[in-house]
């Protein structure tokens, strides 16, 4: 007797990864791309599938490396990805002391992977948000936060950060302003008592929060 003929799959049913999940199972693919800045700084990257901004220069992560205010040594690029702000960054500011994190495993192996090619020393850790920081601060943490994760999410990252900032260390956050930036700006405002905006960029903007009184000419 025969079986009966295999069930074809339904859309819903095939696997499918955010950049988002802890461990992506789509089949790994990998590019290459290059940032270039205003500068002149030119950075080649390995770009793996299931990781955000898989085979392109993110927009607003470009616009974050451009317009970051740097203050003190301590950096913490919160959702690194394949780590193209954090380890740009330090390219340009060598005596930072850089840490990354994602919650996606293919995005730390990647994340590490960039940060040899240009040896370049970074803590590249994994874990949910600032799951793996436990118990530490820095001066500056950096993201672009994952808006297709949720609501939940990114507000939780903005509501945890002061507690991982020293005195006077800020948050910044790049968003596309009418793509839940603006919705962050307001969050910001109301965990930190302050926020700023440092650019406004093609309705991208970087957002900035400090812990302590905001004062812009404070070193």
């Amino acid at each position: 007797m025969k079986g009966n003929p295999p069930r074809a799959r339904h859309a819903s049913e095939v696997p499918f990864d955010h950049y988002y999940s802890e461990n992506p199972a789509s089949e790994l693919r990998v590019v290459s791309v290059e940032l270039v800045l205003k500068n002149g700084l030119r950075m080649g990257f390995q770009s793996p599938s299931g990781v955000f901004g898989f085979g392109k220069v993110d927009r607003a992560a470009k616009v974050l490396v451009e317009n970051a205010r740097i203050r003190g040594k301590e950096l913490l690029d919160l959702g690194c990805g394949f780590g193209m702000v954090g380890l740009a960054l330090k390219k340009q500011n060598p005596s930072l002391q850089l840490s990354m994190s994602d919650v996606n495993q293919r995005a730390v192996r990647f994340a590490k992977v960039n940060a040899q090619q240009y040896n370049l020393v970074a803590r590249i850790r994994q874990g949910d948000g600032f799951a793996p920081w436990t118990g530490e601060e820095f001066d500056m943490i950096l993201c672009n936060p994952p808006m297709a994760a949720g609501k939940r999410v990114w507000m939780e990252w903005i509501s945890q950060a002061p507690g991982f900032l020293r005195a006077g260390g800020s948050l910044q956050v790049v968003a596309f302003h009418n793509k839940g930036g603006e919705s962050a700006c307001r969050h910001m405002e109301r965990v930190f008592g302050n926020v700023q905006t440092l650019v406004k960029s093609g309705g991208i903007r970087v957002y900035c929060s400090r812990k302590g009184v905001f004062s812009d000419e404070e070193e």
